[in-house]
């Protein structure tokens, strides 16, 4: 899984969002690191909608303008759940053999 999709499905995990809403996580989340730009977040959206990660939870009317809010769906909440168990394996995997590299270095 991409990055940026592990963060916006992240963003989502807390409840439903818009797109702004979800820009604004990804780059709290991040640190910064992660800016989406909109054609890219709506982009990802489409995708992770088509897969059924994702669905859309309500529609309102802003300034004239239409904001669509997005949550996760239940396959799109264990497919986070499976991708953050794996990489939290990973991460400590590396860790361990940090920790065992430090310990014989000196």
């Amino acid at each position: 899984m991409q990055e940026a999709t592990f963060l916006i499905l992240t963003a989502l995990a807390n409840g439903s969002q818009h797109g702004y809403g979800i820009i604004t996580d990804v780059e709290e989340i991040s640190g910064d690191r992660i800016r989406l730009r909109p054609g890219t977040l709506y982009t990802a959206l489409d995708r992770l909608r088509a897969d059924e990660l994702i669905g859309v939870d309500r529609e309102e009317v802003v300034d004239g303008r239409l904001r669509r809010y997005y949550r996760l769906t239940p396959a799109g909440t264990r497919r986070l759940g499976a991708e953050a168990a794996r990489l939290q394996a990973h991460a400590s995997a590396a860790l361990t053999r940090l920790n065992l590299a430090a310990g014989t270095a000196t």
